[in-house]
């Protein structure tokens, strides 16, 4: 353990401080045309942790949810709660209030940082959770001088201001095993899992990266673009905590779909490194604007979240010059398990398995398949998480007594010792890098009124990777398509909402009478 972390690190805020400290004046995120310090950075979010200290009512191990988009606030009250003691929930901030409800409910959160676009959402929710501490901020904040007093709650700046009379109180209790974050995911059934990740996982996984990488990364030299969403597990651990910890700018983009913003970011600089998904490579290498930047300093590309298509890796690297080195993760996996080498790619794979991580290929009587032949992909390593948050026997099914876990994903190691991945064995559809859950939509569908029974699977879209299909029967045949959309829009984030839905007289069943969606993925 001792070759992934220094060995003074004892939890995850001692590395943010370090880092803080180490790198003072440098820049360390820029959003909106603002750039925060490591200095200011230090500054910002020992003032907000004083306040979590001793104004919240907030205690050591509580869990705060943070529901902010790409902005320089995110990483001040994910770094102030980290180093108040608290459990950070990253909960997206474009959940419908449904979505808002399962998240705070389950995690049993006692306080929020959110935006003040969505206290309507929370207003909807509040009263059936443990929320008592709520604070609000504006996404200009920081920029602008005059500061919008939220209807309720405590305003951002004001518990910064507080805060600052007071003194940060050490963290006496330090165990690395101890649950630092707790990140939301699905699983077959489709029902809503916190993966408990401790600060050695999340740490671990900084280590094992940077050594990935290490050919490539210059300490406080690098400027990366960072267009997915800091809520994201992705982003969260490499973006703001790998990258971080060594110096580097990260250039926060709050909107990616908004590609005229982005394009006008990243040409403000001569960035050395991107972090995206196989959709936002295809958009961007289309922007006319894009084509025109000079990228003579990139020299790093991640890509994760989804597959990348080699029309994409060989279309950014024609236009940028820089290949694009794809890796594979889970959020169980705080999140990296393999990742090629920037620069030494191996194509249509995702890599070597990252340092101290064992990856093995079983059939479905969990014995170790030869290498070539496919099976489900199992993982062991520092970085795999604690376990399911409340939930022991899910926690029992997706991890073995000796420590692997079970991806659900199925793929083969090829000879040279590469991970290529083949298919999923759950019926989970990955739109744009995110989750969507069968389960979870067909839930809503059924529970309009008009319909009788409804099936979602995926399909293959030329833009998102894949699309969300709903095919369903009805019980009044004047609803109209468009009706039951609307429906969807008040409860689903825009990603999950059926792009297509097909009226049916009789859905395709087992003889228990089990929906058979493979059926329909055929149609």
């Amino acid at each position: 353990m001792s070759e992934l972390f220094d060995s003074k690190i004892e939890d995850l805020a001692d590395l943010i401080e370090s880092s803080m400290k180490k790198y003072g004046k440098a820049p360390a995120f820029e959003c909106f045309g603002q750039t925060l310090s490591f200095d200011e950075l230090e500054r910002l979010s020992r003032a907000l942790a004083s306040w979590f200290q001793h104004k919240s009512g907030l205690v050591v191990g509580d869990r705060i949810i943070i529901q902010l988009p790409n902005i320089n606030q995110f990483p001040i009250a994910v770094f102030a709660a980290l180093r108040a003691g608290l459990v950070v929930v990253n909960t997206n901030p474009l959940y419908t209030p449904r979505e808002m409800q399962h998240q705070f409910s389950n995690s049993g959160a006692k306080g929020i940082v959110i935006l003040q676009e969505l206290l309507g959402k929370l207003s909807e929710v509040i009263e059936e959770s443990d929320i008592e501490t709520v604070v609000v901020t504006h996404s200009l904040d920081l920029i602008s001088k005059k500061h919008v007093t939220p209807e309720w709650g405590v305003s951002l700046m004001d518990a910064i201001s507080v805060g600052e009379t007071y003194q940060l109180k050490p963290r006496f209790h330090k165990n690395l095993d101890d649950t630092c974050v707790i990140q939301y995911t699905g699983g077959t059934t489709g029902v809503s899992k916190g993966a408990c990740l401790t600060h050695r996982s999340i740490l671990s996984n900084v280590g094992q990266f940077l050594e990935r990488i290490d050919a490539k990364l210059v300490e406080q030299n690098e400027i990366f673009v960072c267009p997915l969403p800091l809520y994201h597990i992705y982003a969260f651990v490499v973006n703001m905590i790998m990258l971080f910890s060594k110096g580097n700018l990260n250039l926060l983009i709050p909107n990616p779909r908004d590609l005229d913003a982005l394009v006008k970011s990243i040409g403000e600089h001569k960035i050395t490194g991107f972090s995206g998904i196989n959709t936002l490579f295809v958009g961007l290498c289309q922007h006319p604007g894009f084509k025109e930047l000079d990228f003579t300093s990139l020299k790093m590309t991640f890509s994760g979240g989804s597959a990348l298509s080699m029309h994409a890796a060989q279309t950014w690297e024609t236009l940028t010059g820089c290949t694009v080195s794809e890796g594979y993760g889970l959020t169980e996996a705080s999140p990296v398990v393999c990742m090629n080498e920037p620069g030494n790619e191996q194509l249509a794979s995702v890599g070597r398995p990252l340092m101290e991580t064992k990856v093995e290929i079983w059939d479905s009587e969990d014995n170790e398949v030869a290498i070539g032949e496919q099976g489900q992909i199992v993982i062991k390593g520092p970085q795999i998480m604690k376990g399911y948050w409340l939930l022991p026997e899910e926690t029992e099914k997706a991890m073995t007594k000796d420590g692997y876990y079970r991806s659900g994903d199925v793929g083969e190691i090829r000879p040279n010792g590469c991970i290529k991945i083949v298919d999923r064995l759950t019926d989970m559809i990955i739109v744009s890098g995110f989750n969507v859950y069968p389960n979870e939509v067909e839930e809503v569908l059924v529970s309009h009124p008009s319909v009788h029974e409804a099936a979602v699977v995926g399909e293959p879209d030329g833009k998102s990777g894949e699309r969300v299909c709903a095919y369903v029967t009805v019980l009044d045949r004047d609803i109209k398509i468009n009706t039951l959309l609307d429906y969807c829009r008040e409860m689903l984030t825009a990603y999950k909402i059926p792009k297509r839905i097909v009226f049916m007289e009789s859905l395709p069943k087992t003889t228990v009478g089990k929906i058979l969606r493979r059926e329909l993925r055929q149609t």
